[in-house]
Formats: structure tokens, sequence, C-alpha cells
């Protein structure tokens, strides 16, 4: 990782989803969260004010060295036990059927292995254990797609290795988990170049 990926993108991205809405859909993919949890891509902790008084543990992966900075008066705040354990969610230091619940908000678009971070998170949840997740990826229109793919190349490099045409469902559907529940829908004011899929995948063993 580059030092614009660890020092700079890190605040760029706290600024730009930090806004009312980005809260609003983060209190809804956290709402019910309990027990010891697992979120890959935790940067600067944003989601920690949202956790529940049922969450006891948070374990926490993420790339950035400046996240955990930014994110520590938040997690000060919010009074809860966070415990970093590593730097990529395809890789994820914990035992199988170790944690309740999984967590990840616009973190699928930029894991370069997004398949082994999810049979990761799989391993990871106990069974019947749930991974919330709240995401951008491709648009089902293909008008949109057009651009998503022509701009996915900028993307990548502005945005850290961001993919802007990942098909977030489908990932999640070939993976071990299963969907229980999903809601898309284009983000506001972005001309449908980010397609969001807010929902929730059972470890079913």
């Amino acid at each position: 990782m580059g030092w614009y990926e660890d020092r700079v993108l890190p605040r760029i991205m706290d600024k730009a989803t930090g806004s009312k809405g980005f809260d609003e859909l983060r209190a809804q993919v956290t709402k019910d969260l309990h027990d010891v949890v697992l979120e890959i891509g935790f940067g600067s902790g944003t989601n920690v004010k949202f956790f529940p008084d049922a969450v006891t543990k948070v374990y926490a992966v993420d790339p950035a060295t400046i996240g955990r900075d930014m994110a520590a008066p938040r997690i000060a705040k919010r009074g809860i036990d966070v415990e970093y354990i590593g730097l990529d969610g395809a890789s994820i230091a914990l035992p199988d059927n170790s944690v309740d619940c999984a967590l990840s908000s616009l973190t699928l678009c930029t894991i370069p292995d997004v398949e082994q971070a999810l049979r990761e998170v799989y391993r990871v949840l106990k069974p019947g254990g749930a991974f919330h997740c709240f995401e951008h990826g491709l648009s089902p229109f293909e008008k949109k797609q057009k651009w998503q793919n022509r701009l996915n190349p900028i993307e990548k490099v502005v945005a850290g290795g961001c993919h802007l045409n990942r098909d977030i469902h489908e990932l999640v559907e070939r993976s071990p988990l299963r969907w229980v529940e999903y809601n898309q829908l284009d983000l506001p004011r972005t001309g449908g170049l980010f397609y969001l899929t807010i929902g929730t995948a059972l470890a079913s063993k």
C-alpha cells in the first residue's frame, strides 16, 4: 500500500461517505449486529456510532494505518471493545466459527481477492451467523454499465483499487453465504455510477 492509499485516501473517504444519507444506510445495515462482530474494511470507524448495545466485541480488518488514528476518538466515545486483527479481508486471523456477525460497508469493491474474502467471512462466522453488507457495484442497467466500465480504470487509480463494476449480489450469491434479504438502488446524485446493494446473508453450515 502506497502513501496515498494509506495516508490520504482514508481522509477523502471519511469526508465523502460521512453525509446524513450515508448515516441512514449505516444505521440500517448495523441495526441487527450483536455479540462478537467482524468488520472488514473498518476504515476510520464511521460505523462505530451505529453499533447496537448488543455488540460486545469488534474485530477490525483494514489496511490503512491512518484510519486507526481517525477511528480512535470514535471508538473511545462509543466505549466499545475494538481489536485490530489484520490488513486484508482475504486472510482473517480468527478461528473457524468464532464470530456471531460480520459487516462490510463500501469494502468489497476494493479487496483484490474478493471471492476469497467472502469465503473467509463464511469460515469465521458461527453456523447461522449473519453477514451484513452495504456495498456499491454493477448497475443492472446497460447504459449505466457502459459508463461504469469506461470509468472503472480511473476509479481504480483515484480510489485505491475500488471497482465501479463488481456485481456484489452475484459475488455473494456464488459464495458459501446465502442471501436472506437484500435491496438494490442507485446512490442519489451519482448518475447511476454507484449502484448499492444492502442486505444480509447467512452462513448456513
